[in-house]
């Protein structure tokens, strides 16, 4: 068996996409007699500098002579990447080893380039190591995430599927035309085995991107006969051609547990909080709020020191208004990305709700709500002379319940866990 990873041939601003050069590779593949076991998708850490749209990186896995697949994928990148774009450096690697046969070093770079960063220099270095045959174009940048492609397939445990549909070359760089009722209908009937196929509050084909490049619609799910019922179900222009992935896509792989005074910029986390300072709503209709390892309300301030600042960003939509009904006090599980020293919230569980607050005490024989005696003097109820030495705490109620909340389809970035797939330690309460 022979594992073929490439990474970086696509571009920002010229389209492109290495999920196509990756199923014409397969394709070319087998028109020179290889047998094709699977494509692999590998999203990995969405939070790195130099990173392509989605940030993927793929893998063949075939049955063909390692030079002959050598050969082919040197060919197919030098003919197809856009290597004009500044930003494009393409990395190519191939190994002579069944998939899940990667060394353990390999194995183990692949499971950090999904959490963590990696320098050409040390990906360069394990290739040789490995006796692997590899190629790169400019600064080769790309061999970082095509490793991490030959690695993944022994590095991670959880995949799903996408089935991605391709224009009619003739056809990219105009407005696609996808029928929209047809997209929905297709989505309800498979839902939720595939998932993130359209966002039914907001009225998008999640499925079809707005960027330039080949892509026609991408189907997720669990099943793979599941994201092929939905595409066989979508009325739109000819479709080129279509290829099943294998993915880590909708696994939550890029986070990892934390405390909120170890998180680092540029990678994802999964920490535990107290809301300290409660949400407020910025220019351009962000929020934010602030976490805290103590517990402040109950005047715990041992660790007040370490506070987190988390946001809400107005692409989220209505999960803004999940976080705008927390209150100071509420324990939590926040997820998402550290960026300039902010979690950009992607997901995040109510561990306990603050059920109270202070209120003026009411008077015990009218009813009537007390009035101020005078600083530090407590309430006072004119009409019946009754006293209260200070404010009482009262139940309210909350929009809020225990469990999980994300952000919506049209929100969620590719390698994010949606609450539907299950899984999770709380109730949930999934977005459609």
């Amino acid at each position: 068996m022979t594992v073929i990873g490439i990474d970086d041939t696509d571009s920002r601003e010229r389209g492109m996409c290495t999920t196509y050069a990756a199923s014409r590779l397969a394709g070319e593949i087998e028109a020179a007699g290889g047998d094709v076991e699977r494509v692999l998708l590998v999203r990995l850490n969405p939070a790195v500098e130099h990173k392509t749209r989605g940030n993927a990186a793929l893998a063949v896995h075939a049955d063909v002579d390692p030079d002959r697949g050598l050969d082919i994928a040197r060919d197919l990148i030098a003919e197809s990447a856009e290597v004009d774009d500044p930003r494009t450096n393409p990395g190519l690697v191939v190994a002579e080893h069944d998939p899940d046969d990667a060394p353990d070093a390999v194995a183990a770079f692949a499971r950090e380039a999904v959490r963590d960063h990696h320098e050409i220099a040390d990906a360069e270095a394990l290739i040789e190591r490995a006796g692997y045959e590899s190629a790169g174009w400019k600064n080769a940048r790309g061999k970082i995430g095509a490793l991490a492609a030959v690695g993944a397939w022994a590095a991670l445990e959880e995949w799903t599927y996408e089935y991605v549909s391709y224009r009619e070359r003739a056809r990219r760089g105009t407005s696609r035309d996808v029928d929209l009722d047809s997209a929905f209908a297709a989505a309800d009937e498979r839902y939720p085995e595939a998932w993130d196929t359209v966002d039914r509050v907001e009225g998008q084909a999640v499925c079809v991107p707005r960027a330039p490049g080949p892509i026609l619609y991408g189907i997720r799910g669990d099943d793979a006969d599941a994201v092929r019922a939905v595409a066989a179900g979508i009325d739109s222009e000819p479709v080129e051609s279509a290829q099943l992935f294998v993915t880590n896509q909708g696994t939550d792989a890029h986070l990892r547990d934390a405390a909120l005074g170890a998180v680092e910029d540029g990678r994802s986390y999964r920490v535990d909080g107290t809301v300290v300072e409660p949400p407020e709503t910025r220019e351009g209709g962000h929020v934010f709020l602030t976490l805290a390892d103590g517990n402040e309300s109950d005047g715990d301030d041992s660790d007040a020191d370490v506070r987190l600042d988390c946001a809400a960003f107005e692409p989220t939509k209505r999960f803004r208004d999940r976080v705008r009904g927390l209150r100071v006090g509420d324990r939590i599980t926040a997820c998402g990305e550290i960026g300039d020293g902010t979690l950009k919230l992607e997901k995040f569980a109510v561990r306990e709700l603050n059920g109270v607050e202070l209120a003026t005490p009411d008077c015990p024989d009218c009813g009537r709500s007390m009035k101020s005696a005078g600083a530090d003097q407590g309430y006072r109820c004119r009409d019946c002379g009754t006293s209260h030495g200070g404010k009482v705490e009262r139940r309210i109620d909350r929009d809020l319940e225990d469990g999980w909340y994300e952000v919506p389809p049209c929100a969620r970035r590719h390698v994010a866990k949606p609450l539907i797939r299950g899984g999770f330690d709380a109730p949930i309460h999934p977005e459609r």
